[in-house]
């Protein structure tokens, strides 16, 4: 089971994998461990991440970035409408009324989805962690801002899903953070003690999110959070490029804003610049080749002019810092992350606000996905991970509304107060006796940063009064999930059962048809269940009740429907394949260029001797392929080019053969030659009597004589053949013929001539403790004898590894290599 965390950001996203060794964020193909959030669309295919980026300028209108934004929005939204005119691509209306994205692909027009588009980053980061882990990845965390609403989170899921990937849970990213610092703590106050309260603070590209989180052993829980979506690195690059653009009108009589590719390639340096003017406060030049009208631009600012230009935004910096400070007072300390709280100016201030030196403890980059991905591990049976509760907070207050018959208007109730515990459950209880609806909707319009603050209708269905005419009692079970996503996830019908011939009314009294109180709140980690205070009534006797689970309709605000969301993933999958038959393609027309390049240079080169054929000819052929592939090869079928290389390989491998084989041939007639020579010395000295040779059988020995000397003419013989052979010729002998004769060589004789030689040990002397009956004389030196030389006639040798008595003699014996030299002893 994958265990797998995303972090999927407005600029740069990044993947982090659970292992045995612990977190690990993984690099990607070009060994970096960011990958930019580009989608690139081509006449042939997509290019996602680093690739996608890398045409930014010269495919402009149809390389898409900062999409996120557009995640769960209408395209009438207003944030929509304001940010088309700052856009290089365009927006368009998909036929659900959402928000897409218009671009030429495959020589067509299309629009796509932001879930779709998101979905194709989601499957980059996807084969990103499958090439790190080895192994399919479905089951995830997926990062999100804490400030995302219901829509946007959903819009999330769907992309998710679209791109065959299982979300375990959509996790906040301060909370992702807090999860990364808090559980490799080891000096957590204990359970019961005063939590340790810390400030995580998270200045992305495109957001602001500020969070104050109470930690114990074990166990994570979030006071509060604040945000502002506005204040972002790009509304400071914002701020360059309009201050450069004025310039440039001034100085060069330059409109950039017409010219999308010269607007990007601006934002680009922008960007670079304020990066610099992060790490330097004297003046800092902006120089661009050719930037419009083969015009070249330069530019100067500093850190303080720049900070004077961007006084405004500086000051939203303090709101959300004043907000959280409303949950609580003591802070333990303040942990700072994301791409812009590099900026000086914004470390300054949050300093100052609190009086705290800033802790940058974690990878300001990285902490997102290592959180996510411990979430994983967590939320996965495959890992053994330290128990750690996260217990999240509801960011904006929800409430219900409905028709209320008894006050003949519409009634509403605060269900989840603006940071509620999440995830959790309430269960509200009303008086029906026919079909109701349920309004969810968010009840501070002024927070939110979304025009409609709806989430959904909910109707339930098939409510019945009592047999008695009386309003039937209904339960409605309300949840903010683990994904921070409001739903009526469940609704049930108390009916009242007849004791024999007798119905015992449910109330004595006439109850309103609303019964507006919420009287149970159920919380996923073990709260109890509270009831409310029933009006009085009458005592009566024992009712049976049954409960009825009742269907829900759902309406939500934003809903994929299961048609779009199908249709979706077919088409993901089939860019997938055209994207892999368009590399294959690709890889083909490549492996052909390189070819020509390879041996055009070799044959004027290391190749120049061993070429047969006319070198002019081949190298014509090299030439005439190079032209091709620029001119009718540049856009063709991908066995066109296996054809083609195949065709020139024909008249190249015969030439790289003969190069390797003449390369190759000297090592293994020096490596036959040595082992002939080894054994011709073994046995020459066998022949001479050589002690260290006696032992080896002489039949054997003939063998191995033979076995050399055939092999030393065999390859006398080809040496020989090979000298009278040109170096542009074919070679008599290969070098694989001459390494075979050499293990045979090898096989033949080695086990023959490193056969050991047997060992004579010495005998063993008796201690007195081991003598065990009468004194046994003192035994003579042992003497080495052969078979040959033995007095025993019959063969027969005995070894024995003790001593035993027999009929008043002791025998003594000594094993010496299975030959036997036996002494008598007397008594």
């Amino acid at each position: 089971m994958s265990v797998v965390g995303f972090d999927v950001g407005f600029q740069s996203c990044y993947v982090a994998v659970a292992r045995a060794g612990g977190i690990e964020t993984v690099a990607n193909e070009y060994s970096d461990r960011c990958t930019p959030s580009f989608v690139s669309f081509g006449p042939r295919n997509r290019s996602i991440g680093a690739a996608a980026k890398s045409q930014v300028v010269t495919n402009c209108k149809n390389t898409v970035q900062g999409f996120k934004r557009f995640h769960g929005r209408a395209f009438s939204d207003p944030y929509v409408q304001a940010a088309k005119s700052s856009l290089v691509f365009d927006l368009a209306q998909m036929p659900t009324g959402t928000t897409g994205i218009k671009v030429m692909y495959m020589e067509e027009e299309k629009v796509f989805s932001i879930e779709q588009v998101t979905a194709m980053l989601l499957n980059k980061l996807k084969e990103t962690a499958e090439a790190a882990l080895k192994k399919p990845v479905a089951d995830c965390v997926i990062s999100v801002p804490s400030f995302f609403t219901d829509a946007e989170r959903r819009s999330v899921m769907d992309a998710a899903q679209i791109a065959g990937l299982n979300c375990l849970r959509l996790m906040n990213d301060t909370t992702a953070v807090a999860l990364a610092y808090g559980i490799y703590k080891q000096d957590l106050p204990a359970p019961e003690e005063k939590p340790r309260t810390v400030v995580f603070v998270d200045v992305g590209h495109a957001g602001y999110q500020v969070s104050v989180c109470a930690f114990n052993k074990g166990k994570l829980k979030v006071l509060g959070s604040a945000f502002d979506p506005e204040l972002g690195g790009k509304d400071f690059d914002e701020v360059l490029v309009k201050y450069f653009c004025e310039e440039f009108a001034q100085k060069y009589k330059l409109d950039v804003r017409s010219k999308p590719r010269a607007l990007v390639r601006l934002y680009q340096e922008c960007e670079k610049l304020k990066k610099l003017m992060s790490a330097n406060s004297s003046d800092l030049p902006l120089n661009i080749e050719c930037f419009m009208n083969d015009i070249d631009v330069s530019g100067t600012l500093n850190r303080g002019k720049f900070e004077e230009f961007c006084a405004e935004l500086l000051a939203k910096v303090e709101a959300p810092l004043r907000s959280i400070m409303e949950q609580t007072k003591d802070i333990y300390a303040v942990e700072i992350m994301g791409g812009a709280s590099r900026t000086p100016a914004i470390k300054d201030r949050i300093s100052k606000f609190f009086g705290k030196e800033l802790s940058t403890t974690l990878n300001a980059d990285e902490a997102v996905a290592r959180g996510c991905a411990l979430q994983c591990a967590i939320l996965s049976p495959a890992f053994k991970v330290r128990e750690f509760s996260i217990t999240e907070v509801v960011p904006y207050p929800i409430s219900l509304k409905w028709t209320s018959a008894a006050d003949e208007g519409i009634s509403d109730c605060e269900v989840f107060p603006k940071n509620h515990a999440a995830p959790f459950s309430k269960v509200l209880t009303f008086y029906r006796r026919e079909p109701f609806s349920l309004e969810a909707y968010y009840n501070n319009s002024k927070e939110l940063p979304y025009p409609d603050p709806t989430i959904g209708q909910f109707t339930i269905q098939k409510v019945v009064p009592q047999p008695s005419g009386e309003s039937s009692k209904v339960k409605v079970k309300v949840r903010v999930n683990v994904h921070g996503v409001f739903s009526v996830s469940n609704a049930s019908l108390v009916e009242v059962v007849k004791y024999g011939s007798l119905f015992f009314p449910f109330e004595t009294h006439n109850p309103p048809l609303l019964y507006n109180t919420m009287f149970t709140s159920t919380e996923d980690n073990k709260q109890e269940e509270k009831k409310n205070e029933q009006p009085p009534q009458a005592k009566k006797a024992k009712v049976k009740t049954k409960t009825v689970d009742l269907p829900i309709e759902n309406s939500l605000n934003w809903q994929l429907a299961g048609e779009a969301l199908n249709l979706f993933m077919e088409n993901e999958g089939k860019m997938i394949m055209q994207d892999k038959l368009e590399k294959e393609r690709n890889d083909a027309k490549n492996y052909v260029e390189e070819y020509v390049y390879e041996m055009r240079d070799k044959l004027h080169g290391v190749l120049e001797n061993f070429v047969s054929e006319d070198r002019d000819s081949f190298s014509l052929k090299l030439e005439d392929t190079e032209n091709w592939l620029y001119e009718e090869g540049e856009d063709q079928q991908k066995q066109v080019y296996i054809d083609k290389l195949v065709e020139l390989k024909k008249l190249g491998e015969p030439i790289q053969k003969r190069y390797t084989e003449a390369e190759e041939r000297p090592k293994a007639l020096d490596e036959l030659g040595r082992q002939i020579q080894q054994y011709t010395k073994v046995v020459e000295a066998y022949k001479a009597k050589d002690e260290l040779y006696d032992h080896l059988d002489e039949l054997e020995m003939m063998k191995v004589d033979k076995q050399v000397n055939e092999t030393m003419t065999w390859m006398n013989n080809k040496m020989n053949l090979q000298s009278k052979q040109g170096l542009s010729q074919d070679p008599v002998v290969k070098a694989q013929e001459i390494q075979a004769k050499t293990k045979e060589l090898y096989s033949a004789c080695n086990h023959i001539v490193t056969k050991p030689k047997p060992k004579v040990e010495p005998p063993k002397e008796e201690t007195a403790a081991e003598q065990n009956g009468p004194q046994a004389q003192s035994l003579p030196a042992l003497k080495y004898f052969s078979p040959a030389g033995s007095t025993l006639t019959e063969g027969l040798w005995i070894v024995f590894h003790s001593y035993s008595t027999i009929i008043g003699l002791q025998i003594y014996s000594h094993d010496i290599c299975k030959h036997f030299s036996s002494y008598y002893l007397k008594g």
